[in-house]
């Protein structure tokens, strides 16, 4: 079935996934732009300038993206009051091991048992992905609650040496929780679009530190393990996709920009969410962004900047919300759902990380 088959709108009352919490959390260590390397040779206006950001948050000496997701995930557990989840999703890019997944780990620590739980790698989209996986499987009747986090530390991906990506990055993670519902009611997810495009895999990409490198490690150097971005060419891959897949799903869903109330789109670069915004032609009033303060933190962004959204009661309830997001691949992921009543939760960048079992 080609995208031009596919029926425009979603039917009208079927099984989904409902939100029913959304939480984030950001390392306390924030760096503002004048704390960036002197080697750099950026200073505040220039990082502003060519990404919109002012300040970003890194995790400190021994934390890892597990650590990040635990944290997340304690905090939108605890905002409620219910059934625990049955099945656990982690999607990340900076995972704390090649193998075995996080999400059975996470799982164990949250005393949650011998539940599903399985990671997601679809990098900047991943938690675009991830809300269709636990949307299906939810639909099916595998599961009746998930728990979806979304945790980067791309703080130690990054080379010490790369400015362009040094300024953009940031460490943090974003949490949902979603249970069985009907398209009908308040926080139902409505309809996807996903999609990639692997003949541009090697524009953002680790070259080293997989198969790839220790089946010809003469081919590789120990910068191979460091995040390579091609930034012009990513640049406008971003805009086209996120752009075109929002298009998509508005109108699998039935709705035109004009019924969009909050826009929410992959906290990558403030340039690309204009350039975005503009060409959907929905207002910067009715974008939801925190890239000033927290930078770019991959599949974390999106449930980060929802979480601080609805932290500072910037979401509405009965609000039309579209999702898009664009990430290594090529991949991308817009989701289109209605925003319902949402327990009260902590602003992201409150309170330290607690003391974790390793």
């Amino acid at each position: 079935m080609t995208v031009a088959d596919r029926p425009a709108q979603p039917p009208a009352d079927r099984a989904t996934a409902v939100l029913e919490g959304v939480a984030g959390w950001v390392p306390p260590r924030r760096v503002s732009n004048a704390e960036l390397p002197a080697a750099w040779g950026v200073d505040d206006a220039w990082v502003r300038r060519r990404t919109g950001i002012a300040t970003r948050h890194w995790a400190g000496d021994g934390v890892r993206t597990g650590d990040l997701a635990l944290e997340a995930a304690r905090r939108v557990l605890a905002s409620l009051d219910g059934p625990a989840p049955d099945t656990v999703l982690v999607a990340t890019s900076t995972p704390d091991r090649p193998m075995p997944a996080m999400a059975p780990r996470l799982a164990s620590l949250l005393g949650l048992g011998q539940v599903a739980a399985w990671d997601v790698a679809a990098a900047c989209s991943g938690f675009g992905y991830g809300l269709a996986t636990a949307a299906g499987v939810l639909a099916a009747g595998h599961a009746q609650r998930v728990l979806l986090v979304a945790a980067e530390v791309y703080s130690t991906l990054v080379d010490p040496a790369d400015r362009g990506a040094g300024v953009v990055f940031a460490d943090g993670a974003g949490a949902v929780l979603l249970r069985r519902g009907r398209s009908g009611e308040p926080g139902a997810l409505l309809a996807f679009d996903l999609g990639s495009d692997g003949t541009g895999h090697e524009l953002i990409q680790v070259p080293g530190g997989g198969a790839a490198e220790r089946a010809r490690p003469t081919d590789h150097t120990p910068a191979d393990r460091h995040f390579r971005m091609a930034g012009r060419e990513v640049y406008q891959h971003a805009v086209t996709r996120m752009t075109e897949s929002s298009l998509r799903v508005l109108e699998r869903t039935g709705w035109t920009a004009d019924d969009v109330d909050r826009f929410v789109a992959h906290q990558a670069n403030a340039r690309i969410l204009d350039a975005v915004g503009e060409r959907l032609r929905l207002p910067a009033d009715r974008q939801v962004a925190n890239i000033e303060r927290v930078g770019n933190t991959g599949a974390a962004s999106l449930p980060l900047a929802l979480a601080d959204a609805a932290s500072r009661d910037q979401l509405a309830p009965g609000e039309r919300v579209l999702l898009t997001s664009f990430g290594a691949g090529l991949t991308w992921a817009s989701a289109t759902m209605t925003w319902p009543e949402l327990p009260v939760v902590a602003p992201v960048d409150s309170a330290a990380l607690p003391a974790v079992a390793r």
